[in-house]
């Protein structure tokens, strides 16, 4: 059995990793959105208003955020296979925690806030470790793609999650959602651990051919020799081209985050569509990130091979959120709750044409320490959702939900134009 999936991944070996992490990413968004579907229910049990929930949401994305860096460090460090199966372990335990917290417990608030914090530090490591493993593993030229397929697995969680999690909750309960996506989790971290391997000179089916082909695209031995070592955190906090980036993630993550959070309470509550509705036609979006985002990332590599890094990277991700921008306002201009959706999924996919630009540029600019870097990027798409969390209930509640959308817009075009002040080729 083993030589026979040995030689069916022979050349091809990089390429079964990244499907893999492809699975790891849409089972950790599972974990994530799995709470903005069971939400409302989770809500009427505890008696929580949307501002509170928003304050359990907002925990996590807060956690989440704050351990990016560290989790790239660690990453870099002790090497994506056994921080990635870890951190499965630690999802399976807080996925579960937040489905038994008493009800009727005085400080069940408190409590499903510490709960969902400590989640996002253990969810925090997966996408710097998945950049660390695209350095190790994956040419430069190559890295869009990988980075589009590693992210498309975000639509492909999100998207499949509110069915899923809708026919659970109507035929187990609310609490199953959490228990069920824990136990998927624990079950793909299995296979990761047997699968992986931090490097491939460390994995005993790899061939001499893509050995070679993969050496040949990564940076010098002198340059990746020193990747345990501690990184020069003020010279990459302080390098301008990691500043810019990181802006710019932070605009894209408000943005994308209002469709993990709030987009289904949106359709069910403001739009009027029922739960199996709103559960439909809240995958819209997501399916649409699934594509778009190896789409991007493969338009990305095309152009970089042709007219240089500048254009493939910077120009994808600039086009991505510029054409986000105006799909995000128009879906304010429309009256139907389905043509609404078919909008706003328009901006989400025009979102993730940006996606892999952001992890290959800080994968080719950091080389040692790209899991320290993307993760520092990263904490800044996360802030970014923290506060769309929390600001968009509040920004509904006094001016509509249109100007929810429309901030969302906004920060979108902002970073569409900080994008063409990257340079893409500078080294930290």
């Amino acid at each position: 059995m083993r030589d026979a999936i040995r030689k069916l991944l022979e050349g091809r070996l990089r390429w079964a990793l990244i499907l893999w992490v492809f699975v790891m990413s849409a089972i950790a968004f599972l974990d994530r959105v799995n709470i903005s579907i069971a939400g409302q229910a989770l809500a009427r049990e505890y008696k929580l208003s949307n501002q509170q929930l928003g304050y359990v949401f907002s925990a996590f994305v807060l956690g989440y955020a704050l351990f990016q860096a560290p989790g790239g460090r660690l990453a870099d460090r002790f090497g994506p296979r056994r921080v990635v199966t870890l951190a499965v372990v630690w999802w399976g335990l807080f996925t579960t925690l937040t489905a038994l917290v008493p009800t009727g417990f005085a400080l069940a608030l408190p409590l499903l806030i510490a709960v969902r914090f400590v989640l996002g530090n253990g969810e925090a490591v997966v996408y710097p470790s998945s950049n660390r493993l695209v350095a190790n593993w994956i040419p430069s030229a190559e890295r869009g793609i990988a980075n589009g397929l590693i992210f498309a697995g975000v639509g492909a969680g999100a998207g499949i999650t509110p069915p899923l999690i809708a026919y659970i909750m109507m035929h187990w309960g609310w609490r199953w959602s959490f228990y069920g996506s824990a136990l998927i989790g624990l079950a793909a971290g299995a296979v990761w651990y047997l699968l992986a391997r931090d490097t491939p000179r460390e994995h005993p089916w790899i061939g001499k051919d893509e050995l070679a082909h993969i050496e040949a695209g990564l940076p010098a031995a002198d340059e990746r020799r020193n990747v345990r070592e501690a990184p020069p955190w003020r010279r990459i906090a302080g390098n301008t081209n990691v500043q810019i980036v990181t802006l710019t993630y932070f605009t894209f993550g408000y943005a994308s985050y209002i469709f993990f959070t709030w987009f289904f309470t949106y359709l069910n509550k403001v739009r009027g569509l029922d739960l199996k509705a709103s559960a439909i036609y809240s995958t819209i979006p997501f399916l649409a990130m699934a594509i778009c985002s190896p789409l991007g990332g493969w338009v990305a590599d095309i152009l970089v091979k042709r007219y240089g890094r500048r254009a493939g990277r910077c120009g994808v991700a600039a086009f991505g959120m510029g054409l986000a921008a105006v799909f995000l306002a128009l879906a304010t201009q429309v009256r139907s709750a389905e043509l609404a959706s078919v909008a706003l999924a328009g901006g989400a996919g025009a979102l993730y044409l940006s996606q892999s630009a952001y992890w290959a540029v800080t994968a080719d600019i950091a080389g040692p320490w790209a899991g320290f870097t993307s993760g520092l990027m990263n904490m800044g798409a996360q802030i970014g959702g923290a506060v769309t969390a929390s600001l968009t209930p509040w920004v509904a509640g006094h001016f509509g939900w249109s100007a929810s959308f429309l901030v969302a817009a906004a920060l979108a075009a902002a970073g569409s134009g900080a994008w063409l002040l990257v340079d893409p080729d500078a080294r930290v």
